[in-house]
C-alpha cells in the first residue's frame, strides 16, 4: 500500500464536505470528491493548489452509483484509506410538525441519510479489508443528543448514524478498520445560507445555547474529522465527537 493517504469525501463539493476535502488536501492526502453536482469543479480547484484530487458523480442513495464511485477512486489512486460519510439532506428540509411529515418525505430522508451512508460504507469495505486497514468517519449531528423538534425525520436519521457507528466499530475492528463519528451543531454552511428560513429560525437559538456564542462555520468541524482520520486517534473507535461550541455536554 502506498504511503499517500487516499480520502473519499461524500458531499465534498460544497459546505462542510468541501472544507473537509480542503483540509485533507492541505495535509497531503489524495482526495476523491463524491457528489451529485459540482464534484469535478471542486476537484479541479483543489488540484490547482498542487494536491491530488478527482471528482466523481455519486448518488449515495443508489448502491450501484456508490460502487462505481469507489471503482473510480481505486482506478485513480489504487487504495482507499479514509471514508468521510458527509453527504446528506438537511439544509433544504423544512421545519415541520411531526404529524405533518409525509411518509414520502420520511423515506426520502432515510434513503439518503441512513441508507446512503450504509451503501457507501459497503462499497469501500472490500478495499479496506484487503488492505487490513481503514478509517471511516460518519458525519452525524448534534440534534439527536439535544432532541431538536420539528425535524423528526432528520433527527431520527442522525440518531441511526450514531448507532451504526458503534455497531460498525464492533463489526469491523478485527479487520483493522476504525469507525467514528462527528456531530456538528447548526453550521452556517453554503446550503444553510441558501435557505434563509433555516437561518431565521435556528441561528439565534443555536447561538444562545452555546458556550462559545458565535456562528459555527464549516471550518470548525474539520479538525475533529482530521483527528479521527489520523494516527493520533489510533486507539479510538465507536465514538462520536460533538462539535457544537458547547451547546451539549455528554
Amino acid at each position: 500500500m502506498d504511503e499517500k493517504n487516499v480520502v473519499i469525501v461524500t458531499g465534498g463539493a460544497m459546505g462542510i464536505g468541501r472544507a473537509i476535502a480542503d483540509r485533507f488536501a492541505r495535509d497531503g492526502s489524495a482526495v476523491v470528491i463524491a457528489d451529485v453536482s459540482g464534484a469535478s469543479e471542486a476537484a479541479a480547484e483543489i488540484s490547482a493548489t498542487g494536491a491530488a484530487a478527482i471528482g466523481v458523480f455519486c448518488d449515495i442513495s443508489d448502491p450501484a452509483s456508490c460502487n462505481e464511485m469507489v471503482a473510480e477512486a481505486l482506478k485513480a489512486f489504487g487504495q482507499i484509506d479514509t471514508l468521510v460519510n458527509n453527504a446528506g439532506l438537511y439544509s433544504t428540509l423544512k421545519l415541520t410538525e411531526f404529524t405533518d411529515i409525509s411518509p414520502e418525505e420520511w423515506q426520502r430522508v432515510l434513503n439518503v441519510n441512513v441508507m446512503g451512508q450504509a451503501f457507501v460504507t459497503a462499497a469501500v469495505l472490500p478495499a479496506m479489508k484487503a488492505q487490513g486497514a481503514g478509517v471511516i468517519v460518519n458525519m452525524s449531528s448534534g440534534t439527536p443528543f439535544k432532541g431538536v423538534p420539528y425535524l423528526l425525520h432528520y433527527v431520527a436519521s442522525k440518531g441511526a448514524i450514531n448507532a451504526m457507528t458503534k455497531a460498525l466499530a464492533k463489526e469491523l475492528g478485527a479487520d483493522g478498520i476504525r469507525v467514528n463519528g462527528v456531530a456538528p451543531g447548526f453550521t452556517m454552511s453554503d446550503g444553510v445560507k441558501a435557505n434563509p428560513d433555516q437561518i431565521t429560525k435556528l441561528q439565534e437559538i443555536s447561538q444562545k445555547a452555546r458556550v462559545i456564542a458565535r456562528d459555527q462555520l464549516p471550518e470548525d468541524v474539520v479538525g475533529a474529522v482530521a483527528f479521527l482520520a489520523s494516527q493520533d486517534s489510533a486507539f479510538m473507535t465507536g465514538q462520536t465527537l460533538v462539535v457544537d461550541g458547547g451547546a451539549y455536554f455528554h
